[in-house]
């Protein structure tokens, strides 16, 4: 058989086995003008071959950031070695929409990629080739197991009515505050707080219209926190806010702007409608405070007071006995 002839049969089988591999096969010289594109290429860009054959890469697909993909390959060309980009790195290199697009929920095809040097007689990388493999299920199977771990996590730490944090994680991080302020000596501030005449709510108009109140308040604890602030659920009716980084003081008028908001609101549940009010005890971290628990019980004693007192009240933690110890 003719030399040529031989050479002619290889090539057509090369091609056809290029065509049926089911990842993505690009080979480019070292100014990334393309000199192979398979067929799954093809299919994947809506780019034939004969149109991007001899145009550079960079030209066709804006979304490879050059400078980026070239220190990739730099090593490549240089040490004639493989680099490998996974999608946990970069989602993928070429934007493609997914393979299945109406099975699946990803909006583009995650991929790996291998970047491989092709040398020639002297053992120098003149060539890549680059190699896409379609990795979306494993990626897909991996962020859905992280989102399901993610809402696991999120529902062991928050209570399910109100959307603050329940007792027992704002324990946690009202234990490690403490410790933390303790050692830095630092400003911090404790608010504790309870819904007046509660159980007369629920038997008055009922647990569900009660449900509503307690979801108002927590709103209003929202919308008067900031972002660094801990806000929890310590109990049926009662709330608990640490106040990283604030003085009494300013504490003070973040309950007293809690406080007026409650009574401000006016509550609409289905065909009731009512008023209520709420009473708040501020404790600041007193240096006498040997033990966490004994701030709270701080801040729980000015609670009591408030209620004691007429309820509808803010009640700063009696320090003085602390002093004279």
């Amino acid at each position: 058989m003719p030399k040529s002839k031989k050479v002619l049969e290889s090539t057509h089988w090369l091609t056809g086995i290029l065509s049926s591999l089911e990842m993505g096969i690009v080979i480019v010289d070292k100014d990334f003008t393309v000199e192979v594109w398979n067929q799954f290429m093809e299919n994947h860009s809506q780019i034939d071959t004969t149109d991007i054959v001899g145009n550079c890469l960079f030209g066709l697909f804006p979304e490879i950031q050059e400078n980026w993909f070239k220190r990739k390959c730099n090593p490549v060309f240089a040490l004639a070695t493989p680099v490998f980009l996974i999608w946990e790195q970069r989602d993928y290199l070429f934007k493609f929409d997914t393979s299945r697009p109406v099975t699946s929920n990803a909006d583009y095809m995650y991929q790996n990629i291998t970047i491989m040097p092709l040398l020639n007689d002297q053992g120098k990388a003149e060539k890549l080739c680059i190699l896409i493999y379609d990795a979306t299920d494993q990626a897909i199977n991996k962020l859905r197991v992280e989102g399901l771990n993610a809402q696991l996590q999120t529902i062991s730490r928050v209570d399910g009515l109100t959307g603050l944090y329940n007792r027992r994680y704002w324990q946690e991080r009202f234990e490690h505050e403490f410790k933390l302020s303790i050692r830095n000596k630092s400003c911090v501030t404790l608010i504790m707080l309870d819904i007046d005449h509660f159980k007369a709510v629920n038997d008055t108009y009922g647990h569900q219209t009660g449900d509503e109140v307690i979801r108002n308040i927590a709103d209003i604890i929202r919308q008067a926190t900031r972002g660094t602030d801990i806000a929890g659920r310590y109990g049926g009716e009662e709330f608990v806010i640490l106040l990283p980084d604030t003085s009494c003081e300013n504490a003070i008028t973040v309950a007293e702007r809690i406080r007026k908001a409650v009574m401000g609101t006016l509550i609409k549940y289905e065909h009731h409608e009512l008023k209520y009010t709420c009473s708040l005890g501020v404790a600041d971290l007193h240096g006498a405070y040997t033990k966490s628990q004994e701030w709270v019980e701080a801040a729980d004693q000015a609670l009591y007071a408030a209620k004691e007192g007429g309820r509808n009240k803010v009640v700063i933690a009696n320090t003085d006995s602390l002093n004279d110890e």
